[in-house]
């Protein structure tokens, strides 16, 4: 079977595939308070992303994670959901949303196939929340949440970006809140993608001192579990949930790093901290019938993924795109 192998033999077989650029947060850390979004005909249709899809998939990607932007913004998504499930080798395939919409589809998404939910969420106070993603509402989230569970679905992870002096106190009740739900929760060093007026160097938390306010209360102890994604994970002797820690700056994860994006706008993304990038939509769009072409493009491609990114605290960012048009 064919396998995606980059130059340091590291076998690719994750995909971050973004359906859209939108989102009905602005959250600080994530895009502009005024973004300009991309006009409809420079975005991938369902029938384009699930063509990348399954070349992937024949490619040997065992997983796709759909992303935005807020994925659920857009109105196929769920139809999407269900062109994907069909891929004979897809394993698993999740999705990253803020939460804002599950209310009303998470029922939809799982009975149309959809495996796994990551959904963000950085802090319990509604003002707070208020401030964090500009115009979000707390209870929105909590009831999409609650309706999530309700679905059906299991494995739920929260994630939250930590950041100093704006939710760094919440950390125990974070961890709280899924304890009670029986979520897992994965606390994530913010990373410098973007050129964000709210972005200040000195509120960067670490991954160590996120550890260290949960260990206040909860001792931790290694485990196992590992999801085919960055978090390190460790639990707790009273509780079944597990806590990961991203930690791009303070532990990077390079070394065993599985996984690529492609773009609402159809470029591969090789790293998140990188540049590099192959124009796959001009490919779907020149030959639509020709995977075959797709698919050794995709494999070309694997030879620019770097070693490792080179986040510097210290400097400017240096990855100009925001994280709505890179794909969560």
């Amino acid at each position: 079977m064919s396998q995606l192998i980059d130059s340091f033999q590291r076998k690719v077989d994750y995909l971050r595939l973004s359906v859209t650029d939108r989102c009905d947060f602005r959250c600080v850390y994530c895009m502009s308070e005024d973004p300009t979004f991309l006009p409809k005909s420079h975005v991938l249709s369902l029938e384009e992303l699930s063509w990348i899809a399954q070349a992937f998939t024949e490619l040997g990607v065992k997983k796709i994670r759909l992303t935005g932007g807020e994925p659920l913004v857009r109105s196929d998504c769920d139809q999407l959901v269900k062109l994907l499930r069909k891929l004979p080798q897809l394993e698993e395939l999740s999705m990253t949303t803020n939460g804002s919409r599950l209310s009303k589809l998470a029922q939809p998404l799982f009975d149309n196939g959809l495996s796994r939910l990551n959904i963000s969420l950085d802090t319990l106070n509604s003002d707070v929340f208020a401030q964090l993603t500009r115009n979000g509402k707390l209870e929105r989230v909590i009831a999409g949440i609650d309706a999530a569970i309700a679905a059906g679905f299991r494995n739920i992870k929260i994630n939250a970006v930590i950041l100093r002096g704006r939710n760094d106190h919440e950390v125990l009740d974070l961890v709280e809140f899924c304890r009670q739900r029986q979520l897992d929760i994965a606390f994530i060093e913010e990373m410098p993608i973007g050129l964000m007026d709210d972005r200040h160097r000195h509120r960067h938390c670490s991954s160590d001192e996120v550890r260290n306010i949960i260990e206040t209360r909860y001792p931790l102890i290694a485990s196992s579990k590992r999801t085919g994604g960055p978090s390190r994970y460790v639990k707790m002797a009273d509780s079944t949930i597990r806590i990961g820690f991203i930690s791009p700056h303070s532990n990077d994860f390079c070394h065993e790093c599985n996984r690529v994006r492609v773009t609402v706008e159809g470029q591969l993304l090789l790293c998140l901290g990188n540049e590099n990038a192959i124009d796959l939509k001009s490919i779907v769009r020149q030959f639509p019938a020709d995977i075959e072409r797709l698919k050794q493009a995709i494999t070309d491609g694997m030879q620019y993924k770097p070693q490792s990114h080179h986040f510097n605290l210290n400097a400017a960012p240096q990855i100009l795109r925001f994280m709505n048009a890179t794909g969560g």
